[in-house]
């Protein structure tokens, strides 16, 4: 899933909302200063004054350009561009206070007003900017980015992307498609494949997005094609970018204007509400777990001894590996006796399935049956590893025998739930159909279709339908 880059005003709401915090507290401040706290802010014409700010200040923002680039400036820059928003403020303000009539509002008030809104805004958007740069320095809080470019152009190309001051996303190699570079250092960026070998490298490693750029770039169409079919986000420098797939984008990448297409395209506000939607269900199914553990921990310790949680490194969102937990509802050397029954598995592909799995214990098949089992996955939710919905995460074994179709799986974060627990679970014996519910989903995603998943989930866990 790729998130789509804000076009609109909306586009820093984080700083229109600390903005407008920083002109309250100046407001605020300005009264008490000229009033005294005797004259407890009792007066209805300025309290209606404050929230007529807001009005003023979106306003400014929607239809000016206050925010254009602010990532990219200077500290001098930044403060022109502040001084002249505090004085569009001010005069909006006092426009108010003309039309209305309603009183004479202190002079002092807006002079004093004027100076501490500055002072504010300035301080206020350095300090977003700097806490952005650094989060943004982390390498784990970026996209995983591969450069596809000729030998011609990769110098160029990678010296567009260095130092920039915010990005979203971060360079951790290069192929040269029309050069055998491979192992090659070019300005401090891996040559980590040639032409021929890197879709293999796509498969095995964390890739988010690959930029292509190049006009001599064979077949880009079927290029981008196997990439999309992978579940990779795919840039196309505009320059040299035709007709493509589905699903497509024009926006910036560093200095480049390209054509961005992906699986599924998403808004900032849409990814918004799916986190939302995952944190209030991870609470909430933290304390369902937390029950679960005090019901359940005794009795697993008694039918198994044992460790009550059972942990397993799993792959995630497009190869990111994190630690896994379920309540364990197998007997300790469970992995070790799966080797022996591989024999009797009832899936065909790369996954395990098995009915009267000898492995299981009385209550783990209880809790397997309700999918009790999975509640601690909740903790994986809350952390961002997980989503409420999502693809199932495959083991490390799995993941490796996995063919380049298969990865388009990871293309999302993997879910507590989804296409395939309510279509039928362990009733499904078959990969392939897996991969193509998987596939579903993440092509025509949408926030009701989470919900309508969540839906179909409760029925499925009170029924116990399709469980092993």
């Amino acid at each position: 899933m790729y998130k789509k880059e804000r076009k609109s005003w909306m586009k820093h709401l984080d700083f229109t909302i600390l903005d407008i915090i920083c002109l309250e507290l100046a407001y605020a401040l300005s009264y008490f200063m000229r009033f005294g706290r005797k004259n407890e802010f009792l007066n209805e014409e300025y309290q209606r004054l404050a929230v007529v700010l807001i009005l003023i200040d979106i306003c400014v923002v929607f239809f000016g350009e206050s925010y254009k680039s602010i990532l990219r400036r200077k500290n001098t820059q930044e403060f022109k561009h502040v001084v002249v928003h505090a004085t569009i403020i001010v005069a909006g303000m006092m426009v108010y206070g003309y039309w209305t009539r309603q009183s004479d509002f202190s002079r002092q008030i807006f002079l004093m007003f004027w100076g501490l809104s500055m002072i504010f805004e300035f301080v206020g958007r350095s300090g977003l900017k700097n806490f952005i740069k650094k989060k943004m320095m982390n390498d784990r809080n970026l996209s995983a980015m591969i450069v596809v470019t000729t030998d011609e152009l990769v110098e160029s190309c990678l010296k567009e992307f260095e130092n920039l001051p915010y990005r979203e996303f971060a360079v951790h190699g290069v192929v040269v498609v029309d050069a055998m570079r491979k192992g090659e250092i070019i300005r401090g960026i891996p040559v980590v494949a040639n032409a021929d070998d890197f879709f293999e490298y796509v498969k095995n490693n964390v890739v988010d997005e690959v930029f292509i750029n190049g006009n001599t770039i064979a077949s880009s169409q079927a290029l981008a094609d196997d990439l999309l079919e992978m579940g990779v986000t795919v840039h196309f420098n505009l320059v040299h970018a035709s007709k493509l797939m589905p699903n497509k984008v024009i926006e910036q990448c560093g200095n480049y204007m390209v054509l961005t297409s992906s699986m599924c395209i998403a808004t900032p506000r849409q990814l918004f509400f799916k986190r939302l939607m995952d944190i209030v269900g991870g609470f909430v199914g933290l304390v369902i777990a937390g029950i679960a553990t005090i019901i359940f921990a005794p009795i697993i310790k008694k039918q198994s001894p044992g460790p009550i949680f059972f942990s397993q490194i799993r792959v995630g969102k497009n190869g990111r590996k994190f630690r896994f937990y379920k309540f364990r509802s197998m007997n300790v050397n469970a992995e070790e006796q799966k080797k022996e029954l591989m024999g009797q598995n009832e899936m065909s592909g790369l996954m395990f399935k098995m009915e009267d799995d000898p492995r299981v214990f009385p209550v783990g098949r209880f809790m397997r049956k309700f999918s009790i089992d999975e509640l601690p996955q909740f903790w994986n939710i809350l952390k961002g590893d997980m989503s409420l919905v999502g693809t199932r995460p495959p083991t490390e074994e799995e993941f490796a025998g996995y063919e380049a179709r298969h990865r388009a799986r990871l293309g999302i974060k993997p879910g507590l739930t989804g296409m395939w627990q309510v279509s039928g679970r362990s009733d499904i014996t078959d990969f392939e159909e897996v991969v193509q519910l998987d596939t579903y989903y993440i092509t025509n995603w949408s926030l009701a279709l989470d919900i309508k998943i969540l839906f179909k989930t409760i029925q499925v866990v009170v029924t116990g339908k399709g469980s092993k």
